[in-house]
């Protein structure tokens, strides 16, 4: 007996041979050709990931986030829309979309970002980027960077040569 356990909405925009894996949760996004979602990966509305992408298994992509083409996002990495959430608006009563705004992050193309990072709103992790697993991203990451940490820093640029050794030390 096969059994799917698939939750994929009718607004869900698929493109040609996207392969999905079961256990996940697509509502209102949009997903481009060719691209891998693991299991336990929820992708809420007006969320857009590009071609050719993979996405790793229990990773959360919230409303506002733009994932460009070729993006590598390992697992459990979780993306953040709200600067400051709160439970309940000023009346107290549970808030609802009417009571907050959703924040952007843009990935670019080409970045890669290790399992279990977080992203913060309002960031864009510039193209060919790579963030270093467990980093919690909390500003602009450069083209071609790979940052690390908590929060997350510079290590260098790719293509940048390394200084070496001073010739003059015995190391």
């Amino acid at each position: 007996m096969s059994v799917s356990f698939l939750s994929i909405a009718d607004d869900v925009e698929l493109g040609e041979n996207v392969k999905l894996a079961q256990f996940i949760n697509l509502y209102g996004c949009r997903i481009g050709d060719h691209t891998k979602i693991g299991a336990f990966v929820e992708i809420q509305k007006n969320a857009m990931v590009g071609k050719n992408c993979k996405i790793s298994s229990h990773t959360f992509i919230c409303e506002g986030v733009t994932i460009e083409d070729e993006v590598f996002i390992g697992h459990g990495v979780v993306f953040v829309n709200d600067t400051y959430p709160r439970a309940t608006g000023s009346t107290g009563g549970l808030q609802t979309e009417a009571d907050w705004k959703v924040e952007r992050t843009l990935v670019k193309k080409g970045a890669s970002i290790g399992s279990g990072a977080t992203i913060l709103a309002n960031i864009t992790i510039g193209e060919s980027a790579i963030v270093g697993a467990g980093a919690v991203v909390t500003a602009d990451v450069p083209e071609k960077a790979i940052v690390a940490g908590n929060p997350a820093k510079i290590l260098r640029i790719l293509g940048e040569t390394r200084p070496g050794p001073d010739p003059g030390s015995s190391t």
